[in-house]
């Protein structure tokens, strides 16, 4: 995909990495619309948890400001960044997320290399 700038003026190739599942994204990663401008950063992925089902991306945009775009509005999951199917002017346009919406993707106790469990006790990590 290739970038546009602020401006309007055509910028280099958006590298984004190798395309991850959406629960693998970390916030401060970027938001590009579909037509390559950065348009905001994550906060915040959301997941149906019971049903493992993405739910949307929560973004804060240049101005401060968090919008919400929903799952179908997500064109693509990557490791530097995550592509709207909207274009920059859709996106400016999309609204906040709903009250009792923003419940993140659970994270395993004890940080990223997580809390044990069953996997964490076959592979030494013990119980305390």
């Amino acid at each position: 995909m290739t970038g546009v700038s602020e401006q309007g003026e055509p910028n280099q190739p958006v590298d984004d990495g190798a395309a991850i599942h959406y629960s693998a994204v970390a916030p401060g990663t970027a938001v590009y619309s579909s037509d390559g401008v950065e348009v905001g950063t994550v906060r915040e992925m959301l997941d149906n948890y019971r049903e493992h089902i993405f739910d949307g991306v929560v973004f804060r945009d240049s101005g401060g400001t968090l919008r919400f775009a929903d799952a179908p509005e997500v064109a693509r999951t990557a490791e530097r960044g995550v592509t709207l199917n909207l274009s920059a002017e859709q996106a400016r346009e999309l609204g906040p997320p709903e009250k009792g919406r923003m419940s993140a993707l659970p994270r395993p106790a004890g940080g990223a290399s997580g809390g044990g469990g069953v996997f964490g006790r076959l592979f030494g990590r013990r119980r305390r």
